[in-house]
């Protein structure tokens, strides 16, 4: 029976068969010709919009309504997206989004999220031309990386989980014991992994994860560039050696989500292979930078790591989500994850006719997120892509010059890749009261839509955060910046001798807005934003 409107109770009958394809193929045509003019006005004029808005109250009510349970028209269902969803989205394509450190998409990106979803197959595994796909955006991360051909990888949703692959892998082959049958309980040593001080929090959830627990994660100082110290690194595994402890892995940062910073890589290698430890590099913020003409430089050693996790999702600017582990030896990372129920088992001819790519993680189910990782790759090439890493480095070393040159502006901390940390000191103010005004600050251009920031506090000092990874900011854009924040900054400060409570510009949620804490300006002091410039 042909398909029809099944709203319909007398339709609910076992001789009434129905599928959930279109009833109208020429009208889903149109409507999905719509949605693609739509992006492509909602991309191109991305540059006209604010950066975020905030939804008014019927827009959140909207999302709070119960389950349909009668079909509604495709148009419809589209309108409502269009008018509730859209206008009202994170920012992060905006060419002024430098809050969370994330990519901008691409156009392409996004036909290629929609194409795998036609395409529809499931990259557990298969003998398909998807998985041959797969296979080949692999090696071309491991070339790009310049790790050996033998080396293993596998697609992820992002660089949280491509860490958590490396780290268990890690785990597996220096525990002394066999893990996946006995467990951490059958261990007769408690395992240690080493990090920096600056180290991202996914690394605390993949040692919980793992079962070691958090004190298994031992931060390890940094030094004045917000790198890990070595000495003391060598120190805390000989502690741990002493105490009992099995030293296992140090994780080494390749770009810090503070301030960029990336540890010494060919350092920490050449101590991993003295004390016999896993050499394992989180990578999701610089990794990238191999591909980058003037600054492959600052990850040199990058391709000697036994694991690395890199976001593909960031520099590549692919849509989320996309992240890779990368393991040295194909045959450990294997080992960590391969199982074959009676149901999974490989054919020697057939669909089954092919290595399943779920042996190298955690999902048995995979979406087809190579697609888009491949299109971006071959229609920019790497040429381009590294040029624009390089476009990034280049514009926060500009916005690192304007805030050096207006005495009301101060550096936190050095600005090595595409990171910078500020904030608006113009003298006279302790830490409190600059992490007031400087929080108001951000808020404020949030809220105004002119551009979104984050904050942060690098060894004590609250600062504003902007990361550029975005291939769409221009140095205009940074000009913008510094001017907005200036005088957002001078506007709250009124005068030079009187108290200005500070309050949330809009309630959230139906609340009432509270008063901040009051500040007391103080006679400023007119020192240059360079001589109060200083490290982490």
């Amino acid at each position: 029976m042909a398909d029809t409107d099944c709203s319909d109770s007398g339709c609910d009958t076992p001789m009434f068969e129905v599928s959930l394809d279109p009833a109208d193929w020429e009208q889903a045509r149109t409507i999905a010709h719509r949605m693609v003019d739509d992006a492509i006005e909602h991309l191109r004029e991305v540059r006209e919009r604010s950066v975020w808005r905030e939804m008014p109250p019927q827009v959140r009510e909207a999302f709070s309504a119960p389950p349909p349970v009668s079909p509604e028209p495709l148009g419809d269902v589209y309108g409502t997206f269009r008018d509730q969803v859209l206008p009202y989205s994170m920012g992060n394509i905006h060419p002024r989004f430098w809050m969370w450190y994330m990519g901008a998409g691409t156009f392409t990106g996004a036909v290629g999220d929609f194409l795998a979803a036609i395409e529809g197959s499931n990259l557990g595994g298969g003998n398909h031309a998807a998985a041959l796909l797969d296979g080949q955006v692999i090696g071309w991360i491991r070339s790009m990386m310049e790790f050996p051909e033998t080396a293993s990888g596998t697609l992820v949703d992002g660089g949280s989980k491509a860490n958590i692959i490396g780290l268990t892998v890690a785990r597996n082959a220096m525990a002394g014991g066999d893990v996946r049958e006995e467990g951490i309980a059958g261990l007769s040593q408690q395992l240690r992994f080493y990090a920096s001080d600056q180290v991202h929090s996914c690394h605390q959830k993949a040692v919980e994860l793992l079962g070691v627990g958090n004190r298994a994660l031992v931060r390890v100082p940094t030094d004045s560039e917000c790198r890990m110290d070595l000495g003391a690194l060598r120190s805390a595994i000989a502690v741990d050696r002493a105490a009992g402890f099995r030293p296992a892995c140090v994780i080494a940062t390749a770009g810090t989500t503070n301030t960029g910073a990336i540890d010494d890589l060919p350092a920490i290698k050449a101590l991993c292979r003295d004390e016999g430890l896993w050499f394992h590099i989180d990578g999701c913020i610089g990794a990238l930078l191999a591909i980058a003409p003037r600054h492959r430089h600052l990850v040199a050693g990058i391709s000697e790591a036994d694991s690395l996790a890199l976001d593909l999702h960031k520099w590549l600017h692919v849509p989320f989500e996309a992240g890779c582990a990368i393991v040295r030896e194909a045959s450990v990372h294997r080992a960590t994850f391969a199982l074959h129920p009676e149901y999974l088992e490989e054919k020697p001819r057939g669909i089954a006719a092919a290595e399943y790519l779920f042996d190298y993680g955690l999902q048995t189910s995979r979406g087809f997120r190579a697609l888009k990782v491949w299109m971006t790759l071959k229609e920019h090439g790497l040429n381009r892509l590294g040029r624009l890493i390089d476009q990034n480095i280049d514009q926060a070393q500009y916005l690192s010059d304007l805030v050096r040159s207006d005495e009301r502006l101060e550096l936190v901390a050095p600005t090595l890749i595409n990171i910078l940390c500020f904030r608006f000191n113009p003298g006279g103010l302790d830490e409190a009261q600059l992490r007031e005004i400087n929080n108001e600050i951000m808020l404020q251009l949030q809220e105004d839509g002119t551009a979104a920031l984050s904050d942060t506090t690098v060894h004590g000092r609250h600062c504003l955060r902007v990361a550029i990874c975005n291939h769409r900011t221009r140095r205009e854009d940074l000009d913008v910046l510094v001017r907005e924040v200036v005088r957002l900054g001078e506007s709250l400060m009124i005068g030079s001798l009187i108290e200005m409570p500070l309050y949330t510009r809009r309630a959230v949620g139906g609340q009432a807005l509270q008063p901040s804490p009051t500040i007391q300006i103080k006679p400023r002091s007119r020192t240059s934003g360079k001589e109060r410039t200083s490290s982490c």
